[in-house]
């Protein structure tokens, strides 16, 4: 049997109504550290959360109902695991607190905060959904004196809708949704991504990309031409080149950031489209597109050529995947 990355699920509704929310508590101060919580929805708290053990960092969705997280000198004391929060909000706002600044974040926004400093976080009216984050302090590449200043800071550039913000925000929307399909061997380089992604965004905010290794800077520009790819799999007309041109590097030293992948942009370009075209076949709603359509939403110009990619990628033509997939 294949062996999936670690994940533990806590959920409310597996306690008795009275219990739920002082299980949650205690349930949250082990896992993360320890915190006061209250909620005016403690008679009956409805949570669910899902941690994903990657070794060091763990990254856990979670939707709960509005609440108040407040971690003090004393909690500090008693535990600091020496760690970063960063949650990217999907739904629902909340309200941080730190010394004597406040800063209210809104959906598609990134909180971050230090398990070393006392924090008090506001839960908005609704009900919360979220993608948090927990990264060893000594897993980033930036100074401390740095990393600190925008802990407890809403700023633009830390946004999940564009720039690197969004690459890591599509990095863990698509881990959460299919950590299943990860091995526990997959579970040390998902890490490092998640560490350099996280990385390059902290730099970013700072205008100090110069801090980040060589190495971090790589993985962090390999991840956003991949990026850049697959949100362009629909244009017949990119190629190796206009990929380059985009991410303003010759189309040698792109070529050498694939070969560091063990790959190229070629084939993975391939790859992907191919990949899209094949859920596509696959989807009952697009019965009626013939293959050749498909093919073209996908970028690909000739579909003899198109034919010959499939078979050659799975084995078998198009048609006889749509054919095999469609039948009861």
């Amino acid at each position: 049997m294949r062996s999936v990355v670690a994940e533990i699920v806590f959920r409310s509704e597996d306690v008795p109504a009275g219990d739920r929310f002082e299980w949650w508590r205690e349930r949250m101060s082990r896992t993360h550290a320890p915190m006061d919580l209250s909620s005016d929805y403690a008679a009956d708290f409805r949570a669910h959360q899902r941690i994903i053990g990657l070794g060091e960092v763990s990254v856990w969705p979670a939707v709960f109902q509005p609440l108040v997280n407040t971690r003090t000198p004393k909690h500090i004391r008693q535990s600091d695991p020496e760690v970063y929060h960063l949650s990217l909000l999907l739904g629902g706002r909340a309200t941080m607190t730190w010394d004597d600044r406040q800063a209210v974040y809104s959906p598609s926004d990134f909180l971050i905060n230090d398990s070393s400093r006392p924090v008090e976080i506001r839960a908005g009216q609704e009900p919360i959904r979220t993608i948090g984050v927990e990264i060893p302090k000594a897993r980033l590449p930036l100074p401390p004196a740095k990393a600190d200043r925008i802990v407890g800071h809403r700023l633009s550039r830390l946004s999940g809708q564009e720039g690197i913000g969004a690459l890591l925000a599509q990095f863990l929307t698509r881990l959460a949704a299919d950590s299943g399909s990860y091995q526990t061997a997959d579970g040390p380089h998902l890490a490092t991504v998640v560490v350099d992604l996280a990385s390059a965004l902290f730099a970013h905010v700072l205008d100090a990309e110069d801090a980040l290794c060589p190495e971090s800077r790589r993985r962090a520009l390999v991840l956003r031409i991949q990026a850049f790819i697959r949100q362009h799999l629909h244009d017949p007309g990119l190629t190796p080149r206009t990929v380059a041109a985009a991410h303003h590097i010759s189309p040698s030293y792109l070529h050498r950031l694939f070969q560091d992948e063990h790959d190229t942009v070629a084939a993975y370009l391939r790859r992907e489209r191919l990949e899209r075209a094949r859920h596509d076949l696959a989807d009952p709603a697009l019965r009626g597109m013939p293959v050749h359509g498909i093919a073209s939403r996908w970028g690909f110009s000739h579909a003899a050529a198109f034919s010959r990619a499939f078979r050659t990628e799975y084995g078998y033509p198009p048609s006889h995947h749509r054919e095999r997939v469609g039948s009861p």
